[in-house]
């Protein structure tokens, strides 16, 4: 991984626009030969993806991990249920904190840290309500203006 040149970032853009996130945490993931490969290619898409809990273990459903082009028949199927791997400490405070009303966790970032390894920043969000949304985009216009005239 010493000689890679170009930083992976898959980023989910509607987190910031349909929810609060008020805490995040970084995962790792478990993931299968294939898999790996078609994130190193940006093959990846976080949006409507969540995090669910099964078993006392957390799951990310619903991410779209494109088929490796080079695979074979032991391709991976792309929207399988993805394990997490977090501290019990962080397990335990998300679990917590999922029991409040209209609380969930989602992806905000998938990446590839400096050993190669595939990580996932998830959040702890609360859904926003349409004028929170509006807010936010005049908040953005705004923003943009006054960088516009500085």
């Amino acid at each position: 991984m010493a000689g890679e040149t170009r930083k992976i970032s898959i980023r989910n853009k509607k987190a910031g626009y349909e929810y609060f996130l008020l805490e995040q945490f970084t995962a790792g993931l478990v993931l299968t030969g294939t898999e790996i490969k078609s994130i190193r290619e940006g093959k990846a898409n976080l949006t409507d993806s969540y995090c669910a809990f099964d078993n006392g273990e957390i799951f990310v459903l619903n991410m779209h991990i494109s088929e490796y082009k080079y695979g074979n028949q032991f391709n991976h199927e792309p929207k399988r249920p993805r394990k997490l791997l977090l501290t019990k400490r962080e397990m335990r405070k998300l679990i917590t904190k999922l029991k409040d009303k209209g609380i969930t966790i989602i992806p905000v970032e998938l990446f590839i840290n400096e050993e190669g390894y595939a990580k996932l920043t998830i959040a702890i969000a609360k859904g926003k309500k349409l004028y929170d949304k509006r807010e936010t985009l005049k908040s953005k216009d705004q923003q943009r203006e006054i960088d516009r005239h500085l």
